[in-house]
């Protein structure tokens, strides 16, 4: 492979939790006063931390979410997820690919590190990743567009970032690479290829990723 490393996005990527995420934001910001499609919640919050949320409705509208949004959102994302979560199709397959070639992976997601324990244990996806391979945007200062998640992701693992290759579905995702000077694939599952034109290439199919990245 031309890289010592992936650094894989999770929501959209690894879990197809987007689906479920953005209907119950979408609807508890309108709840909350602030009307907001779905396809609104995939355009402005698809891909970043939560923080962007909060920004972006006191930006637009001079009003700041309830102390407890955070909790509330977090706590009706985890209950669906217990009901309706499943892995992204091939996710499974690919994983076990990549260890049985050898291949250097891990994970870096704007979402909570609760978050993501919770996706994966509904998922089954927890038995392909040690604690060590699982960074958050809780880990540094800024999330994604920032360069500073992936970053610290490569850091940790100890690869350049020139030597890494990152996975993403969101234009955000694909803006944080770039600054990070790593390459990044984008996975067109959810977000039309237009939408990622930074990424070196695009993908519909977990399936397609290893001969890409070889």
């Amino acid at each position: 492979m031309r890289y010592d490393l992936i650094i894989f996005d999770n929501d959209g990527v690894l879990v197809d939790s987007e689906p479920i995420s953005n209907t119950i934001l979408a609807g508890y910001l309108s709840e909350l006063g602030h009307p907001t499609t779905y396809e609104d919640s995939l355009r402005d919050y698809m891909g970043s931390a939560v923080h962007r949320i909060h920004d972006l409705v006191l930006e637009r509208s001079g009003q700041r979410l309830p102390e407890d949004f955070d909790k509330t959102l977090h706590a009706r994302i985890f209950a669906a997820f217990e009901q309706e979560l499943k892995p992204v199709a091939g996710a499974e397959d690919l994983l076990g690919r990549l260890v049985a070639d050898g291949v250097s992976y891990c994970l870096a997601s704007s979402g909570s590190h609760e978050r993501i324990r919770v996706g994966h244990l509904v998922t089954g996806l927890d038995e392909w990743f040690e604690d060590s391979w699982i960074f958050s945007s809780q880990d540094v200062g800024r999330g994604k567009p920032a360069p500073d998640l992936f970053l610290h992701a490569a850091e940790q693992m100890g690869v350049p970032p020139e030597r890494c290759v990152v996975v993403e579905d969101s234009p955000l995702g694909v803006e944080a690479a770039r600054a990070a000077g790593m390459d990044v694939y984008g996975f067109t599952a959810m977000t039309p290829a237009d939408r990622l034109s930074g990424a070196k290439g695009c993908f519909s199919d977990l399936s397609e990723l290893p001969d890409l990245l070889a």
